[in-house]
């Protein structure tokens, strides 16, 4: 059973408040669709919205219970202009917030990890999704997607530590779980696709599915996070080699049957995912 209400879903336009949002919808419920620009979005009502200009905060927290809660892009510390909002949100009636965060980041973690460990204390109801990496890292706007049209590489610092990636579409599915059931989960999830593949195997999956070759190109640390620089402020870069480093160690070598438990259906593969991206 699901309660009715309307969700406010932050970067509305993005890989999973996109597709959050639209299964969202889909099932009949009311959404605002927060994005920087007010960008239109499928039968939901679009709302301007940006994490540093509070001056969109009260907007769009108009009507609101429930608030689906993606950071700050590229922000080492979120929780400075995040918690700030959400005790407005308290305040306004919002009662429910579900928070997306990443596997590699546990509460009172850097970055996001400051604001999952505030969030229970801020709403009785609450979730926070800690996914693994996107499929879409690599079919998209990411740095690897891009690298991978412009050259067919990958370019990472994680040796040969696995991760079990997970589609968007499946995140939003338990995204929408989390916001609308009856019983917020009240915990953090763990969400992963199906099985743990090293960026060779994913190599080796997208040369097979789409006949274009693909490699794995071996960073140091210090040469992933140099290279990130390009992308993101220093801060960032060096969190983000961070992460690549913990995988070669083995951190995100796990699969867990989270999607499956709370939506009733398998996570999708990686090669499922090209093959119904290319087919």
């Amino acid at each position: 059973m699901t309660t009715a209400g309307t969700t406010l879903v932050i970067g509305a336009t993005g890989t999973t408040g996109s597709r959050t949002a639209a299964q969202l919808t889909a099932a009949g419920h009311r959404v605002k669709a927060a994005s920087r620009r007010g960008t239109p979005v499928a039968d939901a009502e679009p709302v301007p919205f940006d994490w540093h200009a509070p001056d969109t905060h009260i907007s769009a927290l108009d009507g609101v219970d429930r608030v689906y809660l993606i950071p700050p892009v590229g922000d080492s510390d979120p929780a400075a202009v995040m918690l700030p909002f959400l005790r407005q949100a308290r305040s306004l009636g919002v009662r429910r917030a579900v928070l997306l965060s990443s596997s590699a980041i546990p509460a009172g973690g850097p970055a996001v990890g400051m604001v999952h460990q505030a969030l229970p204390g801020l709403f009785e109801e609450w979730a926070v999704l800690r996914p693994s990496w996107f499929m879409q890292n690599f079919t998209g706007a990411h740095a690897h997607g891009r690298s991978i049209r412009d050259d067919g590489t990958i370019w990472t610092a994680t040796g040969s530590g696995r991760v079990a990636f997970v589609d968007a579409e499946d995140i939003a599915a338990v995204a929408v779980r989390a916001l609308t059931d009856e019983r917020a989960p009240d915990t953090d999830l763990v969400l992963t696709g199906p099985e743990a593949l090293s960026h060779d195997d994913i190599a080796t999956i997208i040369t097979e599915v789409t006949g274009r070759s693909v490699a794995h190109r071996r960073l140091t640390y210090e040469q992933m996070r140099d290279r990130l620089t390009a992308e993101v402020p220093v801060e960032f870069a060096a969190l983000l080699a961070d992460l690549d480093r913990a995988i070669a160690a083995g951190a995100e070598d796990r699969v867990t049957d989270t999607v499956q438990r709370l939506t009733g259906r398998a996570p999708r593969s990686f090669r499922g995912l090209l093959e119904s991206e290319t087919g």
